[in-house]
């Protein structure tokens, strides 16, 4: 089951908070490709919006290239890859390192340190995959 929220006193429009969730989870993988979405009617009800808030967001997705429809079938994540401009990544990866280099300072660690740091977790999680991956 697809995990989404909307917020609505968040001030931006509901379609727009699916569209941008839904991004998100096609970024980090966890929406694959060809990976079916919930029925218009489905999801709506699960956040108790109306058919139509769900209806603009999948269309909005489908002009992007990130879904596609399957007549009678449903509506799936297609393969284009990630849904951010390169400037778009570089802006999210951006503030994450902010906050990395910002808490890393309040911890007393110089930036050398901090890399030392995002080298050895690289580390783990490269082998964690080829771990999953059964090789």
């Amino acid at each position: 089951m697809l995990h989404l929220s909307i917020n609505q006193g968040d001030g931006v429009p509901l379609y727009l908070q699916l569209v941008q969730q839904v991004k998100r989870l096609i970024a980090t993988g966890i929406l694959q490709p060809d990976q079916e979405l919930p029925p218009v009617r489905v999801l709506a009800q699960q956040l108790v919006v109306n058919p139509n808030t769900v209806v603009r967001a999948y269309r909005e997705l489908e002009v992007a290239g990130l879904i596609y429809k399957k007549r009678g079938a449903g509506t799936y994540v297609s393969s284009s890859g990630t849904p951010y401009t390169d400037e778009e990544c570089r802006r999210i990866l951006g503030e994450r390192a902010d906050a990395l280099l910002i808490e890393g300072q309040n911890l007393g660690y110089e930036l050398e340190q901090l890399v030392e740091v995002l080298r050895a977790r690289d580390q783990d999680l490269q082998e964690q995959r080829k771990i999953a991956e059964g090789d």
